[in-house]
């Protein structure tokens, strides 16, 4: 693609940036001579024909938002064209590393620069939120240092203007996972309080070199930004107290952009900031969210994420091996205590954003850790003999087919160490199929592996009953089948989908180390029809 001449004007010359959601080219504009950048919407390649007009909408509503911020920090946005089908943008190009590749190189930045970064960062998302601009994915690498110093936010391609809530599907939360704010993760909507906590954890990484939150998983990450107290950050001197303030888990509790930016100033020049006393971390007693609204305009009040014992996220420094095959049920029980089963877009978990190639503390490849909602997987005729009446075969990219009613939509996570987990909904997670292929499996049978999640899940999921876990052969492979129920109804406010839930997880290991399984759930009293609807989904799969 290199060389590539866009719209008669801009030609491609090199790659200098990817992540999650597209490529950053360096580019020649030939009608003004002068070097630009262009961003190209890979995403594009793999969604769905239906998603690509609201994908073309969300990419048109990015340069609308970024031109309506006048800010000298703010990356300027040149144009906006369509090429092979595809949005492209073209935007000043700003020489030199993002704040990610610098703690990379560095290690870690001085307080002081830090706070100096921090404040025009702020002074950006306050232009932008004077303009009605949320930028809702600031993170370390979306932070842009020129050579002379100067700092440059950039990346509003999941901004959300005030008043235009058509582009995000209802009940995704968009975002870089480490730098989500807790009410975000509750599935609220987010304000520019939100924008500020994850400027906090950007400066937390800054000056101590790693995100506050990240564990060895996304999920473990939410729990930690919805339940946990940072690390104290022993090298953030004169900048701590600030930390504190803006890293505060209740938005009403968090400074405001003003108060923010008098702190980061004193910081800056080196001085302790006054009036961060009231800021210091306590103990928290459970936030209770407002009230929002569904998509079907039902009224509801989230609760809190139930708190896990400790000993579940892992270390940050040297995390143990990961049993993470099927966290299936960790991740539905997550999914009823944040929201009844909200479709999470995790944004590149574990990479950079567009502005270079990584977050300092996430491994070098690129690909590792995503999750998106990609393209449906294309009806099949291959093995579609018996497929009932309103079914459809699906052959999906991660290697396996299956047969499941028609209209149920599918997103995908994919983890650097080799497990692919696959979702199909018809309900936004209210009903769930989900298929796991792991290639580097951390237990030698999957009735072992399913022993150690149910001694876990009988710990943390509120009135959990394991119904059936025996080891069992599939299709003449070791395997094993493990049935249950749990009351999905949080401790606090009930949420979008309260209702006893019951679920079936059969998995195998095939001779080659490849682990499959295949789940199930849905409300309890539903379950006599998805136990049949599991058996003739358990009958369809084939892998390959």
């Amino acid at each position: 693609m290199q060389g590539l001449l866009l719209a008669g004007r801009y030609r491609l010359v090199e790659s200098i940036g990817s992540g999650g959601m597209g490529r950053v080219w360096r580019a020649h504009d030939e009608v003004l001579h002068r070097a630009v950048a262009v961003k190209e919407l890979t995403a594009a390649l793999y969604v769905a024909e239906s998603d690509l007009a609201r994908l073309l909408a969300r990419t048109h509503a990015e340069a609308r938002a970024a031109a309506r911020i006048n800010h000298s920090a703010v990356v300027t946005i040149h144009d906006v064209l369509e090429h092979d089908s595809r949005p492209w943008i073209v935007m000043e190009l700003v020489e030199g590393n993002s704040l990610a590749d610098e703690v990379k190189e560095q290690g870690r930045l001085e307080p002081a620069e830090a706070a100096r970064i921090g404040l025009w960062v702020l002074r950006a998302l306050r232009a932008a939120h004077a303009a009605g601009v949320l930028h809702r994915d600031v993170k370390p690498g979306n932070v842009l240092l020129s050579p002379d110093r100067r700092v440059l936010l950039t990346d509003f391609g999941i901004a959300q203007v005030e008043g235009d809530t058509t582009i995000t599907r209802t009940g995704e939360i968009v975002g870089s996972v480490d730098y989500l704010a807790p009410e975000r993760v509750r599935g609220h909507d987010p304000g520019p309080s939100s924008d500020l906590w994850a400027l906090g954890a950007t400066l937390y990484t800054a000056v101590e070199g790693r995100s506050p939150f990240r564990r060895t998983s996304p999920i473990g990450t939410m729990q930690a930004v919805v339940d946990e107290e940072p690390a104290e950050a022993v090298n953030a001197g004169v900048l701590a107290p600030v930390l504190a303030a803006l890293l505060r888990k209740d938005p009403a509790e968090r400074p405001s952009a003003e108060q923010a930016e008098h702190m980061l100033a004193e910081a800056a020049e080196g001085r302790l900031p006054g009036g961060v006393q009231s800021y210091a971390p306590t103990v928290r007693t459970p936030y209770r969210g407002p009230e929002r609204r569904t998509g079907t305009g039902t009224r509801v009040q989230t609760a809190s994420v139930t708190p896990y014992p400790p000993e579940s996220y892992g270390s940050v420094t040297a995390p143990p091996k990961r049993h993470r095959l099927r966290t299936f049920a960790l991740v539905v029980a997550l999914a009823a205590t944040v929201g009844g089963g909200v479709a999470i877009a995790l944004q590149h978990f574990g990479t950079g954003g567009l502005g270079g190639p990584g977050d300092p503390a996430s491994s070098s490849d690129s690909t590792s850790g995503s999750s998106t909602r990609s393209a449906d997987p294309k009806p099949s005729g291959k093995g579609g003999q018996g497929v009932p009446a309103g079914w459809e075969r699906r052959d999906d990219p991660v290697g396996f087919s299956i047969s499941l009613p028609k209209g149920w939509t599918r997103s995908v996570s994919i983890d650097k160490d080799g497990l692919q987990q696959v979702d199909f909904t018809p309900d936004n997670g209210k009903h769930l199929v989900r298929v796991a292929v792991d290639t580097d499996p951390d237990f030698s049978s999957s009735y072992k592996h399913m022993v150690n999640l149910d001694e876990k899940l009988a710990g943390r999921l509120r009135d959990y009953s394991q119904l059936l876990l025996k080891e069992e052969l599939f299709r003449d492979q070791p395997g094993a089948r493990w049935e249950y129920t749990w009351d999905a109804r949080a401790q606090d406010p009930p949420h979008y989908f309260a209702s006893p839930y019951h679920a079936i997880d059969v998995g195998y290991m095939k001779s080659d180390g490849t682990e499959y399984a295949v789940y199930e759930s849905s409300p309890a009293g539903e379950w006599t029809a998805t136990k049949k609807q599991f058996d003739v989904i358990l009958r369809s799969f084939q892998e390959g």
